[in-house]
């Protein structure tokens, strides 16, 4: 039994999804568990020229690889049978590879209603963390009592503690930024976005093989809390890396990379590769910029700060990408 897990080391939208959508082509995984967050979560994924966005269902599904949605996860039926037409429509053959474990929460209209006027945190407005709030009030709904959710259902102790192998990806949503617990509280999401949470979804600690950390060559940010210096070039980074929600259309707010947030995260959840994406993005913007030990450092050149990263992250497998390119 094996698993490797995809994370976020920032506040989410490090191209998470894109790293995931690469392992399940050439791992040949048995299975992708999602195993926190609802359909306020965003994967832009580019599969065969064409560019998909998914929200609730895991990346396998694109290669025709058992796709769950697990028990640390809240889900919408309303966006979750809309994401599977969509994905029809993109010539995706979706039948018999998605699939909800039973014990996971529901996302009911009532929940998204109560969140529509939400500001304080700057939510997506999705409905998740009332969900969770009622998961944990135990008040809350299972997917098990939705009828129109049944032919996805799925018992995860069955599946993952039979006598069959398997081999699993643990694809994570949002940032270690935005954990419930070790994020910038209350600016956080309502789930547990760390290594910690994929156990909560039926998975050993046994079967640990490889942490995959993703982070950004910079951060954004999306929500209510001031992120952004009040600087023009900040504005140039956001274009030239085109950062508006996938799941919104908000502008993400920009800032440099801080290093000790990045190694900080990567420590509590024992990251052994890291892929830092958007290297491009810097590239073209023609500056290279980073705060450590609450220095803000400036290198002559791409090399330089890589070179810089990697010393830094010692202990870690670090593969820097560009936007759209393969790890």
């Amino acid at each position: 039994m094996l698993a490797d897990v995809v994370l976020g080391l920032q506040y989410g939208d490090e191209a998470k999804g894109k790293v995931t959508h690469y392992l399940t082509k050439f791992k040949h995984y048995t299975h992708v568990l999602r195993f926190n967050g609802g359909c306020n979560a965003g994967h832009t994924i580019y599969h065969n020229g064409k560019k998909f966005v998914t929200h609730h269902i895991p990346a396998g599904v694109f290669y025709g690889i058992k796709s769950i949605i697990g028990p640390g996860c809240v889900v919408s039926p309303k966006h979750f049978f809309k994401e599977i037409e969509q994905l029809k429509a993109g010539g995706i053959d979706v039948e018999g590879k998605i699939f909800i474990a039973e014990n996971t929460h529901v996302i009911m209209e009532e929940h998204m209603a109560e969140e529509a006027s939400e500001s304080k945190i700057g939510t997506t407005k999705r409905g998740n963390g009332p969900a969770y709030r009622d998961k944990y009030n135990r008040t809350g709904v299972r997917a098990s009592e939705i009828p129109s959710l049944k032919p996805y259902l799925i018992n995860l102790y069955e599946e993952f503690h039979g006598d069959t192998c398997v081999n699993i990806l643990c694809e994570g949503a949002q940032g270690f930024g935005l954990d419930i617990d070790w994020g910038d509280y209350p600016f956080v999401t309502s789930s547990h976005c760390g290594l910690g949470g994929v156990f909560l979804n039926g998975v050993s600690p046994h079967w640990i093989r490889d942490v995959w950390g993703v982070a950004k060559m910079y951060e954004t940010y999306v929500g209510s809390k001031s992120f952004e210096p009040d600087q023009a070039v900040f504005q140039s980074l956001r274009d030239v890396g085109e950062e508006y929600g996938a799941t919104t259309g908000r502008p993400r707010q920009c800032n440099w990379m801080n290093l000790d947030f990045l190694q900080r995260n990567a420590r509590f959840n024992s990251v052994s590769k890291l892929v830092i994406n958007k290297v491009d993005v810097l590239r073209e913007l023609g500056q290279w910029k980073l705060y450590h030990k609450n220095e803000l450092l400036e290198f002559e050149n791409e090399a330089q700060m890589c070179e810089y990263i990697s010393g830094v992250l010692n202990k870690v497998e670090v593969f820097f990408s560009d936007d759209k390119n393969s790890i």
